[in-house]
Formats: structure tokens, C-alpha cells, sequence
């Protein structure tokens, strides 16, 4: 578990993906929480986070969190890391908020946390994100974690997107 000031960022284990895809609201029960609206933008990504997790079992940990509101015990959003360390010492983070939460600094609590948890990993030198191609919510996140946009990539799914880096000082 990652822990932050506002946060509880808990490893999605394969019973969460099994309630998720069964029913949601079956989350509540098992950690004790509500469920935000529009928690999860992305529901079509489950169902290959729950395959991979049951191939890769030993991923758990760098793949997806469940985002907690530690205050309001109400899980509020989800995110986490693609995986486990590359060869380069590399992990990549992403995350999402529910709009009820967003605005109010959640988004950049969560993704400091992961990077603070990966950077207190000796094997990992950089972590990666990347958004769409223009300024949006998502950018200033990176940019008030201190990530830096290296470029420009084409993504076959998104097009173009861009590549934000933090290495490790």
C-alpha cells in the first residue's frame, strides 16, 4: 500500500479485478469504503488488467492501485504503474480521478506518491507518463511533480501523445 497525506493507494489483487468486473459495488465490502461516481473512466481496460495480473502474478504491486479518500472512505479513482521495471530502470505511472474529486490536488497527491514509492526502489532510475498532446489537467500534474516533457510520440491507438520523464536526482 502507498500511503499520502489524503490517500490510501491499495494493489488492485486478482479479487478486486473479479469484483470489479462482476459488480463494482462489491468493492464497498471488501475495503470498507463507498464508491465514487465515475470512479473508473476506463472499464474496457479491466478485463486485460485482471488477465495479465493472473498470468503475472508477481506484477502485483506495479501494476494498478485502488484510490482511497483516507477521510471520506470512498474510493475515488485508480491508477498505478505498467508494469515492472525495464531493463533502463524505468516504470511508468498513470491515474484517474472521479470528477467529484478532481480540483482539489488528489490527482497530484496520487502520482507523487508513486513516484515516491518507485524512486524508494534502488532499481528504479526514471519513471515515465504520458498524456494527450496538448495542455489539460494531466499536464499540470506531471509538471508540479517536477516531470518534464521530453517529446512528442505516435501512440497507434491515441496518435499523437506526449512523453513526460522524472529521473531519479
Amino acid at each position: 500500500m502507498i500511503e499520502t497525506a489524503n490517500l490510501k493507494l491499495i494493489p488492485c489483487e486478482l479479487k478486486h479485478f473479479e469484483a470489479i468486473l462482476d459488480d463494482p459495488k462489491r468493492l464497498e465490502g471488501m475495503l470498507g469504503v463507498s464508491v465514487a461516481d465515475g470512479w473508473m473512466s476506463f472499464p474496457e481496460a479491466i478485463p486485460h488488467g485482471y488477465e495479465y495480473l493472473k498470468a503475472n502474478p508477481d506484477v502485483l504491486g506495479w501494476w494498478m492501485y485502488l484510490f482511497i479518500h483516507a477521510g471520506d472512505k470512498m474510493l475515488i479513482g485508480l491508477g498505478g504503474f505498467k508494469g515492472k521495471v525495464d531493463e533502463a530502470g524505468m516504470v511508468e505511472i498513470g491515474y484517474e480521478i472521479a470528477p467529484d474529486y478532481r480540483n482539489r490536488g488528489l490527482a497530484t497527491e496520487a502520482a507523487q506518491g508513486m513516484v515516491d514509492y518507485a524512486f524508494s526502489q534502488p532499481e528504479i532510475k526514471i519513471v515515465d507518463a504520458h498524456t494527450l498532446a496538448e495542455i489539460n489537467p494531466s499536464t499540470s500534474v506531471l509538471e508540479k511533480i517536477g516531470m518534464k516533457n521530453i517529446g512528442t510520440i505516435n501512440d497507434p491507438e491515441d496518435g499523437e501523445i506526449w512523453h513526460w520523464r522524472l529521473e531519479r536526482e
